[in-house]
This record gives structure tokens, sequence and C-alpha cells, in this order.
């Protein structure tokens, strides 16, 4: 994890500590303008090209150095501190993990309702879609385990950011929807031993997607198994 707590270069310091931290249906916060929108065009050319469905890790991608500059931000200790104080809860001794999405095909198995693994502890969202401009396909926080039992939309576009809590209850998904879903998730999770066995789950799915039979299979397999 990083150590630097020198002020943000992309993120909007104020704007994610003024967030409002709702407590229905469970603990979670949006931030609209977590970066500010007139760095838009500056940081899209460097967002990593994903050809494929589902999550990829980061160490695995590549990209542009004003992107860097985003990731940088969000694995700093100043960032971690803003978590921290939003939601109550130490997370010093807690690694972190980021993985990818760039596309979604619209099939059935995408955007099922999950509340994340036991192992993560916190879960931050934050888009680089230019534009989402269906109705379907936004992020929707739960009630229950069930997609159309929406509390909150979350559409995935660039800046916007959303985090949560992750519990027993922490349902999430989207309605399916083809289109350009591009967003970072970064975890805060309980061990290194996630971290690793997560990057390693997502090398492997990468590579499976990377061939034309076996992308066919994981279109249509379970999300949970792929994603």
């Amino acid at each position: 994890m990083a150590t630097s707590d020198a002020p943000f270069v992309m993120l909007n310091e104020a704007a994610i500590a003024a967030a409002e931290l709702r407590r229905d249906p469970y603990d979670y916060t949006y931030i609209d303008n977590a970066i500010d929108p007139a760095l838009k065009e500056k940081v899209l050319p460097d967002v990593p090209q994903i050809p494929w469905r589902g999550s990829y890790g980061l160490p695995d991608l590549k990209y542009g150095p004003q992107f860097a500059l985003v990731v940088k931000d969000l694995q700093s200790d100043r960032f971690r501190h803003l978590v921290e104080r939003k939601f109550d809860v130490d997370l010093s001794k807690r690694p972190s993990c980021i993985v990818m999405m760039g596309n979604t095909t619209g099939a059935y198995n995408e955007g099922y309702s999950h509340p994340d693994s036991k192992h993560k502890i916190i879960t931050v969202l934050l888009g680089f879609s230019r534009e989402w401009p269906y109705e379907r396909g936004k992020l929707r926080i739960l009630r229950s385990n069930n997609r159309e039992d929406c509390a909150f939309e979350y559409p995935p576009e660039f800046g916007k950011m959303l985090m949560f809590r992750v519990c027993d209850h922490s349902y999430h998904g989207f309605l399916p929807q083809k289109g350009q879903r591009v967003s970072l998730q970064l975890c805060y999770v309980d061990s290194d031993w996630y971290v690793r066995k997560e990057y390693v789950r997502h090398r492997a799915s990468a590579l499976a997607k990377s061939n034309l039979i076996t992308r066919k299979i994981v279109e249509w397999a379970p999300r949970k198994l792929f994603s």
C-alpha cells in the first residue's frame, strides 16, 4: 500500500470529504464529482483499453500517465484516511486491490445481485465512461437480493464515485445493458493473500477471454465464475 499523504493531484478531496454517508439499506456514499469534470479530456485517453466483458486486474493493464496519477491518489494514505473517516473504520493494516471493467455485453448473467466477498471491507467504484446514456446498466444499491428492489442508482460516468461498506446484506447489481461501461473498483480487503488470489483469478479470466471459444463459454457462464 502506498504511504503518500501528499495533496491529491486528481481527486476532489473537498467533494469526497463532504459527501453524505447514507445508511439505508446499508452504509454507502455517492460523490458526483470525485474528479473535476474539467480533467475529463485529459484523463480519458490514458484509461486502459479493455476489449471484453468482466473485470481485469490493474497490474495486467496498460495505461497512460494521467490515469496513473488517479491511481496514485486512490492508493495513497490520504485517500485511505478519507475513507476511514467516512465509514469510521481502521484500514491502516488492510491492503487494497484494484480491478477495471470496460464493457458489458447485455447478456442475462451480467449484473447479478450479490453482496461482495466476505474478505472485502470497503468497496470504492470510480467511473471512467465518457457517457452512459442508457436507463439500464447503472449500478444499483439494492434493498434485497432482487435487482428490481433498488434504493439508489450509480451511473458509471467519468469522475462519479460510489463507496459502500461490505456486509451480509450489501446487495448490489445492475440490469443487463450492452455498452462501453468503464469503471475502476478499489477494495480494501482483509489480507495480502486475498489480493494475490484476486489478481490471479482475474488474470486467468482474462486469458480465457482472449480465446474465441473460451470467450463464448465465459459469456454464458454464471458471471461469478469469470467476473
